[in-house]
């Protein structure tokens, strides 16, 4: 056990397997390969598989029956790149810029971080997760100074019944170093391999120095078989060279999987695409931090596919629904102010909420290699169901274009019902046997060692960084008697 860390771990108990369920005259997204919409429709789930799905099924006795009349049933939501660890920080940069991100993560309070501290982050945030409808997660967890911190992130995420994919990073390390070492190999083999988590990813940046030292974790990457994601095309980051210098290594392989991609060139996506990697466009910190402007115009016109990230709470919000509607507006913004710019007017936009909607589930299993058993409804996948229905919403009706709703008016109070592999996670709106009370206690902890760590002054002053001087230009046109 990682010290200082509780003797107790809080788990959320999960529901009996091997019970029969069915949700009964939903509209059903499938997302299926034809993106199959049925109309009073019924889902059913025997173990931890979907069984059937079609009108007035039988069910077998005993089964659990949820009414989704007036709701909207699709596949559990998958995040490809969320820093867990960070969401004990949630909302203290909601003014960062980028720059002010990396000093207060990488070069000063980062590394004030201690294991139970990533524990109490990973467990609040994966408990957001199945609450918001995301069944499946990648805890991009560039916080793990040691492998006692690595040990606290896998136990906080092996207590939620979600799906979690660990990707494992450290900040305060060149890749080169702690991917070769003695300590992460033993818990690859320790925690990992066989273990319990969904999978496992190795997550660090390529800055495009010509000496290429990240090439040793490409190699221990390769070594264990298993995938790299990474922040390309990061304005001030990481750039072109990254990419070439990855490409022409041979280490751009099937199942990587690149972050934000926001300020790269043609060739670069066409290096992505040629190679079979993914995009995970995480559209609220692309706008707001500065990665740059959310690339999903140039994705579609280089053939790459796309998965959706929130990326941390310590600035936004921790829902796809969220990432769905900003990634539909800010491609769409482009669009126009492109048009615009050429005194032309768009009448028919080519980003449809449909498909935001198939890359918020289907686009994230296929980018982590699961879309044979997540990320559609159909008979045969693991049963990762989310029911969205609020009779006591007034937003919850009428459900005239079904993916614009999910897209554009859904939210997480709308979340009724998730099903991971067949067992109830939230039911009626809530968390099933989840200790909040304990989560919020770890993260308070948290919260008091890092303010007396750093000090009241500073803590403040990260919290509240300095506003430029505006200017106000003059009016000509100011009423005066």
């Amino acid at each position: 056990m990682p010290p200082g860390l509780p003797a107790e771990r809080t788990t959320v108990r999960q529901s009996e397997k091997g019970r029969a369920m069915i949700f009964r005259n939903g509209l059903v997204l499938t997302m299926d390969d034809s993106h199959t919409v049925l109309e009073n429709a019924d889902v059913l789930v025997v173990d931890d598989k979907i069984a059937e799905i079609g009108p007035n099924l039988t069910a077998p006795d005993g089964h659990e029956e949820v009414d989704a009349t007036g709701g909207i049933l699709m596949p559990g939501m998958v995040d490809t790149h969320r820093h867990m660890w960070q969401t004990a920080m949630r909302g203290y940069g909601a003014d960062w810029t980028l720059t002010q991100y990396f000093v207060w993560y990488y070069l000063e309070s980062g590394k004030h971080f201690r294991p139970e501290d990533i524990y109490a982050g990973n467990l609040l945030g994966a408990l957001e997760a199945i609450d918001s409808g995301v069944t499946t997660t990648v805890d991009w967890s560039h916080g793990l100074q040691s492998t006692d911190h690595a040990d606290a992130a896998v136990d906080a995420l092996e207590a939620v019944p979600g799906r979690f994919v660990l990707a494992y990073g450290n900040i305060q390390q060149g890749p080169w170093e702690w991917s070769t070492s003695k300590e992460f190999q033993d818990f690859y083999r320790r925690r990992i391999d066989g273990g319990k988590l969904a999978g496992f990813q190795m997550a660090f940046d390529v800055t495009g120095d010509p000496a290429f030292p990240e090439k040793a974790a490409f190699e221990v990457a390769r070594e264990l078989g298993v995938p790299v994601t990474t922040h390309a095309g990061v304005w001030g980051a990481t750039n072109d060279d990254g990419i070439r210098l990855m490409h022409d290594g041979g280490f751009m392989s099937p199942g990587h999987v690149y972050v934000h991609a926001a300020t790269l060139s043609s060739d670069s996506y066409h290096r992505i695409a040629a190679t079979g990697g993914s995009v995970s466009v995480s559209t609220e910190s692309e706008q707001s931090a500065g990665q740059g402007y959310p690339p999903t115009w140039q994705l579609r016109r280089h053939g790459i596919p796309v998965s959706l990230s929130m990326d941390t709470s310590v600035w936004w919000s921790g829902d796809l629904f969220s990432a769905m509607r900003t990634t539909l507006s800010a491609d769409r913004v482009r669009e126009h102010m492109e048009a615009h710019g050429k005194q032309e007017t768009v009448t028919h936009h080519h980003l449809r909420a449909e498909q935001v909607v198939d890359w918020a589930t289907r686009g994230g299993a296929k980018a982590l290699g699961l879309d044979s058993s997540l990320g559609a409804l159909t008979p045969g996948r693991q049963a990762d169901i989310v029911l969205l229905k609020n009779d006591a919403s007034p937003v919850m009706f009428p459900v005239l274009n079904p993916y614009g709703h999910v897209a554009f008016q859904a939210q997480r109070g709308d979340v009724h019902t998730v099903v991971v592999g067949g067992r109830v996670v939230k039911r009626d709106g809530r968390l099933v046997d989840a200790d909040l009370a304990a989560a919020r206690a770890k993260v308070g902890a948290t919260i008091d060692h890092l303010r007396s760590t750093l000090g009241e002054d500073a803590w403040k002053q990260g919290m509240n960084p300095d506003i430029p001087e505006a200017r106000v230009l003059h009016n000509p046109y100011q009423y005066t008697k």
